[in-house]
């Protein structure tokens, strides 16, 4: 990711004006800026912060205790970032390499093209969710039957989760998505998503329509 490491933007310092400050945020659509001292990272002021503080020839050291603390390391995953970005409702995050100097921040627009071009997302595949209770589900065992039953597996998250149940979305790559369907069924997984040939629920709509039939009779 080091290659989508921006500096296009001047990073704040806390001797400059609000008004300085004010001017970024409406020249760039960005939610947060980072604020650094001799290659330090402070923190990030955010946008909403900001615009609403009148004294704009006022330093931005009189409002350090507006700051937010968020980073990532230069190393990080696309995943970890994606996690920082919405933990922090932010499309900014300042980036520190291995001596915990700040070298630039990351875009929200670029690391989602990054995720969006990978092979997870653009590869021809079936999207299923499965759901199990909570103490009873095993990733271990999710990759196992989509395996056992010929599928190929590009990844899996847990997608929702509650105090009983553990909802487990998959990209699958088969021709047989139904048998991997009726197996998750066999181990006491409930399919959450819909999928055209499920041959479990068109047996179930063929029953309702012939009782339905029967009943008007």
């Amino acid at each position: 990711m080091n290659d989508y490491i921006l500096k296009e933007i001047k990073a704040l310092r806390l001797k400059d004006s609000v008004k300085s400050a004010q001017k970024i945020f409406r020249n760039y659509p960005i939610t947060h800026f980072p604020v650094i001292e001799n290659d330090k990272l402070l923190g990030s002021f955010a946008e909403s912060d900001i615009q609403t503080i009148e004294n704009k020839e006022g330093e931005l050291v009189a409002y350090a205790y507006l700051l937010n603390s968020f980073f990532a390391d230069e190393k990080a995953t696309v995943l970890e970032l994606l996690k920082i970005f919405a933990d922090n409702d932010t499309n900014i995050i300042p980036v520190l390499n291995k001596d915990k100097n700040y070298i630039g921040y990351y875009d929200l627009c670029d690391v989602l093209d990054v995720f969006s071009t990978s092979p997870f997302m653009i590869e021809e595949s079936e999207t299923l969710i499965v759901e199990k209770l909570i103490n009873d589900y095993s990733m271990g065992k999710v990759a196992q039957i989509v395996e056992a039953s010929g599928g190929k597996l590009l990844g899996l998250y847990i997608s929702n989760k509650t105090t009983d149940f553990v909802q487990i979305t998959l990209k699958i790559v088969s021709e047989e998505i139904n048998e991997i369907i009726q197996t998750f069924r066999r181990y006491d997984y409930k399919i959450i998503s819909s999928h055209e040939n499920d041959i479990y629920l068109e047996d179930l709509k063929n029953r309702s329509d012939y009782l339905q039939k029967y009943l008007e009779m």
